[in-house]
């Protein structure tokens, strides 16, 4: 009796270790159109094919274009082998639409999303680091601000407005978003002051008439704000 419940637990252990070696062998193959089979197991192919579909639920965001603040999980695993899966790690895209990546270095995101990116960093990974790498990038907090800019003068609440990513903030409209004008606003002379893109120094300017736009709805002379605009609200002459 005992020497037949010992065969039966030796058989069980026989099997168990079987099934690790099979699952692994199914996920060293993940991603690729050949499934691991073992012999003297029928149905290998269908439990590799479930073990495949298993892993591959992960899909990356193929929908947000990354934007400067976004904070993304970045991690590589090599040849879906668990041991070979370096640790997670979170990284933010920089102002310059660029992210700091281990081993491949500064990598622009500009009109990427996180599948693309992963893609593009599967490329340069293993061009010189791994033979075959499996690349996650996940998207873990969208930065819904593209930045501020700032309304001075003759207004009833002087400082930052908000430019998130969704909407085009206009100069009249970020003049509403601080309180509207003030008494001796000269709304016909509102100016747009625009840093330099370039890093040249230069700064444009733009002259916009408020009351046309406002109370003419002559909208399409309103000016879309890019993040660090200044709007300067003048004050008109009073005569006493």
């Amino acid at each position: 009796m005992i020497s037949k419940i010992l065969q039966n637990v030796i058989k069980h252990l026989a099997l168990g270790t079987l099934g690790c070696a099979w699952a692994v062998a199914a996920e060293a193959q993940v991603g690729s159109n050949s499934v691991p089979s073992i012999l003297g197991t029928p149905d290998a192919n269908a439990v590799a094919t479930a073990i495949r579909n298993a892993s591959s639920t992960y899909v990356l965001d193929d929908k947000h274009i990354l934007q400067p603040g976004d904070i993304i999980s970045f991690q590589i695993q090599e040849d879906q082998i668990m041991e070979d899966r370096e640790p997670a790690i979170q990284l933010q895209v920089a102002d310059s639409r660029e992210v700091e990546f281990p081993y491949v270095g500064r990598v622009t995101v500009a009109n990427k999303t996180c599948k693309d990116l992963a893609k593009d960093l599967k490329a340069l990974l293993e061009k010189e680091y791994y033979y075959q790498a499996t690349v996650i990038v996940g998207l873990n907090l969208v930065n819904k601000m593209r930045g501020k800019a700032y309304v001075w003068g003759q207004v009833r609440n002087q400082g930052a407005v908000d430019l998130p990513f969704d909407q085009k903030v206009t100069a009249g409209k970020a003049i509403l978003m601080a309180g509207g004008f003030g008494d001796f606003a000269n709304k016909k002379k509102v100016k747009v002051i625009r840093g330099s893109r370039s890093g040249t120094g230069a700064t444009q300017t733009f002259e916009v008439n408020m009351v046309d736009i406002l109370e003419y709805n002559k909208t399409d002379q309103d000016i879309v704000l890019e993040p660090d605009d200044f709007i300067i609200v003048g004050a008109r002459a009073v005569n006493f």
